[in-house]
């Protein structure tokens, strides 16, 4: 803590202490004024300005220093100074009072309470940011919150000093001409609660809720001004539309179809989306396929002297295939129609807000107006604009499910989730890959150990792992493809015979009718926080809405979407994205949730890190797989997880203990309570807590405990 704030606080510790010392409350009491009533109003009428002068800075000084009495001097003002200038005095003076009291809380407590609260507050943080002068006007209107308690926290928020003082000296207003009115009729009242009648602290309620009626009336009009221009329908033929059948479509057309709404789900290419036909299923079918010839290769560890396969590429393929047919009937046409949803397969577009055109596959078309759309239409690959690209006939995570012939050199380009899980699957099924990421490390957005952990494994399987390596220009030289890249300022050439882009998805955009009606989308829709895009009927949701391009968070704000589709403007949800974990199915698996240690180095939370060690772990030791860790983030002092990071054998399953504590409020202390089946590798979360419980043992109290048991030796 610095000079100035130890002075400041020695300063005002002072003062209050003098104010209790020196008794001075006994000149705020109500009895006080009271008795000296005649004197003090003869001096008024005596020394106009004086006496205005000194109650202002009498009142300042007691509301900056949060002293009590502030209510009787409201009261006095009314008696002495009239109800206008009374009004006049104690409105800026109270004003200025909080003010001075909230810069006060501000400059001494604000960056201690941010910085060690900062990831929970985030939220505060932003509802403050946007509508803080809303908050603030609603509280000063109800005087359930003592004012002296909100000046000091509202401090601990980002709103600014300049919002504080003109919202307080607005919204403080009527309730200050309540107590000054009543401060009138002083010599009739005995008590504080003579003024708080039933009555009038029901005027003050209406006085709250009314910035919230205002909200909604300014809701209403906005929506109105939105869609203004427009012809209502006067009757709806849905009441829900879903544009896309992948995770987002599915799970919200199932939640409409449950609660009995009239849904339309239209989907122009295979339900399931990318998850089901060229994402999670296929590439974790391969990788199934990968991992068996790579246990294989491994067999001498196992004690088996040797082990091999005979397979063929085409045929692996083929499995791939097989798995997404067994799949496909849980999110098929059948299912859903049975469950009561319209499955239209076809083409959409927005024509109006509330109206759908259809261009089905069977050369038809129609139009359906719905009360809410729900756009869910996902995302795909994104192709960087790198010369001759298009010559070199690339594979995405889209088309490379139509191979059947093994490429014997390929060119993974990108580092991330999509591009480690191919590379690492098509080197281990016998192809020369070669993996070219921009970035100083693959896997970017994980800790640098994660990411080196990760590039030595693929380096030990065979697989050529080239960072810094940016990509400019595609060419054939003599019949042979090229990448050429840059790296460390020089020019690297790459030869390959097939490429595979893996570099980012990018929102389905286009087609929609979003440019027709004015829908802001850039890289996806632009929605607010309960995935109302512009219009407030119209939703999106999944990978078209970001900002996770994950199947389960699809699926998760498919929740949000629906619900508030279907029951708004009765009920609606913000969506909630506080505990959203991922993994990376590559060996060693990578699972994540919430932040690690370098997202919180960047954004300055404090935290501690606990780590253990799976080479350690039983059951780990005894499947050949002991490699890799358990990282956990926690509350500095405390057991509240902030964030996870494991590396190692079935990571993504292990994880879910932990999002699980983190969505309940369940810290490490109840997590090493919990009994692990011996030998399993859940064991490893357990094992975690435990050397989170060692570093944090009473060391103090253990030593008394020695001397304890030493003392009972006799």
């Amino acid at each position: 803590m610095t000079i100035r704030r130890l002075l400041l606080i020695a300063a005002l510790a002072g003062l209050v202490l003098a104010y209790f010392a020196l008794d001075l409350g006994r000149f705020l009491s109500l009895d006080y004024f009271k008795s000296q009533q005649l004197t003090i109003e003869a001096w008024r009428a005596a020394q106009p300005i004086q006496a205005a002068l000194l109650f202002f800075a009498t009142y300042v000084a007691v509301t900056g220093l949060s002293l009590p009495g502030a209510t009787v001097m409201t009261l006095v003002a009314g008696a002495v100074f009239g109800l206008f200038w009374g009004l006049l005095l104690v409105s800026f003076a109270s004003s200025l009072g909080a003010t001075l009291a909230f810069l006060v809380s501000r400059f001494l407590l604000r960056d201690w309470v941010q910085q060690r609260f900062g990831d929970r507050l985030r939220a505060i943080n932003a509802g403050v940011e946007k509508e803080g002068g809303l908050y603030l006007f609603t509280l000063r209107l109800v005087p359930v919150f003592p004012f002296f308690v909100i000046n000091l926290l509202m401090a601990l928020t980002p709103i600014r000093t300049g919002t504080f003082y003109w919202v307080s000296q607005i919204g403080m207003l009527a309730g200050t001409l309540v107590y000054v009115n009543a401060g009138t009729q002083l010599a009739r009242i005995d008590s504080l609660a003579g003024i708080l009648s039933p009555g009038l602290l029901g005027s003050f309620v209406l006085l709250g809720v009314f910035p919230l009626l205002a909200r909604k009336l300014v809701a209403a009009l906005a929506a109105r001004k939105v869609y203004s221009g427009w012809q209502k329908p006067a009757r709806y033929d849905r009441n829900l539309i879903v544009i896309g059948a992948g995770s987002a479509g599915l799970v919200t057309a199932y939640i409409a179809a449950a609660v009995k709404a009239r849904v339309t789900l239209i989907e122009k290419h295979r339900l399931g989306g990318d998850c089901l036909n060229t994402g999670c299923v296929p590439s974790k079918a391969l990788i199934r396929s990968a991992r068996l010839l790579s246990h294989m290769r491994r067999a001498p560890e196992f004690g088996i002297r040797s082990a091999r396969a005979e397979f063929d590429f085409a045929e692996v393929m083929a499995r791939v295939q097989r798995v997404i047919k067994a799949i496909e009937p849980h999110d098929s046409v059948q299912r859903y129609t049975e469950l009561g949803v319209e499955v239209i397969a076809g083409s959409a577009k927005l024509v109006s807000p509330w109206v759908v055109e259809i261009v089905r596959d069977d050369g038809g078309s129609q139009r359906l107006s719905a009360r809410s759309i729900v756009i869910a239409a996902g995302a795909r690959p994104f192709v960087p604009p790198i010369p001759g690209i298009e010559q070199m006939g690339y594979l995405t995570s889209d088309n490379v499910w139509e191979l059947r012939e093994l490429p014997r050199r390929l060119l993974v380009l990108g580092g991330g989730p999509i591009g480690s899980e191919l590379t690492q699957a098509f080197a281990r099924l016998g192809a020369v890959v070669t993996q070219v990421e921009m970035a100083p490390r693959i896997m970017v957005r994980e800790d640098p150990e994660v990411s080196e952990m990760v590039m030595q494994r693929f380096r030990s399987e065979g697989i050529t792992v080239l960072v810094g390596h940016r990509a400019k220009e595609f060419l054939i030289d003599n019949g042979e493809k090229v990448l050429v890249a840059e790296h460390a300022g020089r020019d690297v050439r790459i030869p390959f015979d097939a490429v595979l882009v893996a570099v980012g998805r990018v929102a389905n955009l286009d087609g929609y009718g979003l440019d027709e009606l004015g829908i802001s989308a850039q890289r996806t829709i632009e929605t607010n926080a309960f995935l109302q895009t512009k219009y407030p009927n119209i939703y999106a949701a999944g990978d078209v809405a970001g900002p996770f391009q994950f199947t389960h968070a699809a699926a998760h704000q498919a929740w949000y979407a629906a619900v508030n589709a279907l029951f708004d403007p009765y009920r609606k949800f913000r969506v909630d994205y506080s505990v959203i974990p991922w993994a990376t199915f590559i060996e060693p698996e990578v699972a994540r949730v919430g932040i690690n240690e370098s997202e919180a180095r960047e954004r300055n939370i404090p935290h501690e890190t606990t780590v253990y060690g799976i080479d350690d772990l039983d059951r780990a030791i005894a499947d050949g797989e002991a490699h890799g860790f358990v990282k956990v983030l926690t509350v500095p002092g405390k057991d509240r997880i902030l964030g996870v990071t494991i590396v190692g054998e079935h990571a993504g399953d292990l994880i879910a203990e932990y999002v699980l504590a983190m969505r309940h409020g369940i810290g490490l202390n109840k997590i090493l309570g919990t009994i692990h089946i011996y030998p399993t590798l859940a064991e490893a979360n357990k094992y975690a807590a435990g050397n989170w419980k060692k570093a944090h043992a009473p060391q103090k109290l253990l030593a008394w405990v020695a001397r304890f048991h030493t003392w009972r030796l006799g």
